[in-house]
């Protein structure tokens, strides 16, 4: 299945994509499921049956404007686990690979209230010279749990999207020499979605420990980031596992992979492409995940 949020009445309402259509999940099952997308993952076992027996012609998708589809997650961790990315970012600042990074898979907490969507607008933070993007994959946990094994954690993964962590690179070089953070080089702006794709969908692209999804990037039309998911060094069990340990995790969650490899101008270097600036058009595309576009603003 194919889950969006999207705005109705001056409301954000999910829906059920089917092609090129929504059907409204509150109006389609009249009234028997909750409106809002947050509130479905809550009780996801109880609805799932109930979602997958909707049908109907429903709304075009071209007539109506996506938002993310958790627009309100209950929270955001996002992780490092390409270690492509890792090798090439820390190469580019004169640092050798550290030995902890393959010990375990380590993550940082990011604003979950400063979301965006599809076609947003995200705005370069004041006195940030270095506007950057990131590439990445994120997966929405469906269910509570502690203390959760790697053999167990793919069952709490309800689905994933397309995730862009932006990034002010000169304030978050700043503020991280102080040995905490990132903080406000990060606090800005997280863009998910278009879509949240149930994992059943993407089984025909499973690999040994993720799935084999291309994942590219473009600015103004030019492709300048090509990854794959399938190259992830740490898998998203090993991240749930990790994220749960002595701690709860819980319906609506979402657990980002980290940039893929040559997912960032900070990796790719300024001789391939400059900073971000007022205008730019940053689009991200991974297989089966549709496209996520973002235009930077001053």
């Amino acid at each position: 299945m194919k889950f969006v949020t999207y705005q109705y009445d001056g409301k954000e309402r999910a829906g059920l994509l089917k092609e090129d259509f929504i059907l409204d999940l509150y109006e389609y099952s009249n009234g028997q499921l909750p409106s809002d997308l947050l509130s479905i993952l809550e009780n996801y076992e109880e609805y799932e049956g109930k979602i997958a027996e909707l049908t109907g012609e429903g709304k075009s998708l071209s007539s109506v404007k996506l938002v993310a589809p958790l627009p309100k997650p209950t929270s955001i961790r996002d992780f490092y686990a390409f270690e492509e990315h890792v090798k090439t970012s820390r190469g580019r600042r004169g640092l050798d690979m550290i030995p902890e990074w393959y010990e375990v898979p380590v993550f940082y907490f990011t604003n979950h209230n400063a979301v965006i969507g599809p076609d947003d607008s995200v705005y370069i933070p004041s006195n940030c010279h270095r506007m950057d993007f990131e590439l990445e994959i994120a997966c929405i946990i469906g269910k509570s749990g502690k203390n959760i094994s790697i053999d167990e954690a793919d069952d709490y993964i309800l689905g994933y999207t397309i995730m862009n962590d932006w990034s002010a690179r000169d304030i978050q070089a700043h503020e991280m020499k102080v040995g905490l953070g990132p903080s406000k080089g990060k606090d800005f702006a997280t863009s998910l979605g278009p879509i949240i794709v149930t994992k059943d969908e993407l089984e025909p692209f499973r690999t040994d420990k993720s799935y084999d999804l291309q994942m590219t990037a473009s600015v103004n039309g030019k492709v300048i980031s090509n990854g794959n998911f399938s190259t992830i060094y740490y898998s998203f069990a090993q991240l749930i596992a990790h994220a749960s340990k002595d701690t709860m995790i819980y319906p609506g969650d979402v657990i980002g992979s980290g940039t893929v490899g040559t997912g960032c101008i900070l990796e790719l270097g300024e001789e391939t492409h400059r900073w971000l600036q007022d205008g730019d058009v940053v689009e991200l595309t991974i297989t089966e995940l549709g496209s996520l576009r973002n235009t930077v603003r001053k």
